[in-house]
């Protein structure tokens, strides 16, 4: 692939990250979106799309935050340090401490002060008694990883077992970050002027994930190996009529919650599904028609949002993102940078 692409995707799925979290985290209140919210969506794309305008900077919440800490450590220490990505994350959150942080993963950064980064596994273990959280909070955070393993994809499995682990132990929170981190993976391979196979893209993640969802027993799930099934259930919607497929069955079917496996598959069936045109999204870009669609879900907006926006970023590249857009979003040049620097980090070395 020629390199100045390549490029752009890494920078493309920073900056898609960042995109949809600041742009998900306005209707972020776990409920499903009405018809007039839908609108209300519609003219704020539209609008931030438009001609420049002075307005304040859309606010990027924990998500970008976390994802931007764990991108700095990796480019810092040219591999992953545990440690010290557990110390950018909590420096962080004590900074900053209103970007929309789960108790949770509060408890556990408050833990990991507590003991002074001495023990990085422990605090994140105890929670949800001993079981661990299997929340999308690892997932949300996994672009940079899925971006520094770009060239060796059993380092990428390995680096996004280790990173979740800070805050998230439980086997599903830690498989839903390396289903993101691999269609991330599988979407910077892949050549955005070429029509994308839908069906080959899912049967690849199911291949990917068969070995992964091993050892399911004893984990409290109603059927082993979950994420197998909801790409199953994702490549039959995939199939469905578009004007048929209401936003009600998606979500039924997918979900739209902070748990990982009712997030992770949902952002990869936006991104899927906005290949075409969606009744009542109203744009030719496919980018923001995948983010701005994610969010039109409702539940967990920012984050499912900024999933779809790194997968899609990652397979179209910062082309397709509006440089308008791009400017009222919080840290945006930021996010540039570090889309360079881990280019730099592990292509063109």
């Amino acid at each position: 692939m020629d390199l100045s692409l390549l490029k752009s995707k890494f920078r493309g799925s920073m900056l898609g990250a960042l995109v949809g979290d600041c742009t998900g985290s306005p209707y972020d209140n776990g409920d499903q979106l009405t018809s007039g919210m839908k609108l209300v969506l519609q003219k704020s794309f539209d609008k931030l799309e438009g001609p420049p305008f002075k307005a304040p900077v859309v606010q990027f919440t924990d998500d970008s935050a976390m994802t931007y800490s764990l991108a700095k450590s990796l480019i810092d220490r040219k591999e992953l340090d545990v440690v010290d990505v557990a110390k950018k994350f909590v420096k962080r959150y004590y900074q900053e401490p209103n970007r929309g942080y789960g108790m949770g993963v509060v408890t556990v950064f408050q833990k990991l002060r507590g003991n002074k980064f001495t023990d990085v596994s422990s605090p994140a273990e105890e929670q949800f008694n001993g079981q661990g959280s299997w929340g999308n909070g690892g997932a949300m955070r996994v672009a940079p990883v899925a971006l520094f393993s770009y060239e060796n994809y059993d380092k990428l499995l390995d680096t996004v077992r280790r990173v979740t682990r800070i805050t998230h132990t439980h086997k599903v929170g830690i498989d839903g970050a390396i289903l993101q981190a691999t269609a991330i993976y599988q979407s910077l391979r892949l050549d955005p002027s070429q029509e994308l196979n839908v069906v080959n893209f899912i049967d690849d993640l199911t291949c990917k994930m068969d070995p992964i969802e091993k050892d399911e027993e004893g984990l409290g799930l109603s059927e082993p190996q979950p994420y197998k099934m909801q790409l199953r259930v994702m490549k039959s919607l995939m199939s469905e009529d578009d004007q048929n497929l209401s936003d009600e069955r998606v979500i039924q079917k997918l979900g739209n919650s902070v748990a990982a496996l009712y997030s992770v598959p949902t952002a990869i069936f936006c991104f899927l599904r906005a290949q075409k045109p969606i009744t009542g999204i109203q744009t030719d870009n496919p980018f923001r028609r995948a983010v701005q669609y994610a969010i039109s879900l409702g539940g967990d907006t920012d984050t499912i949002g900024s999933m779809t926006g790194a997968i899609a970023g990652a397979f179209y590249g910062e082309e397709k993102i509006n440089s308008n857009l791009l400017q009222h979003c919080e840290a945006s040049e930021e996010f540039r940078i570090l889309g360079d620097r881990l280019f730099e980090l592990s292509v063109a070395r």
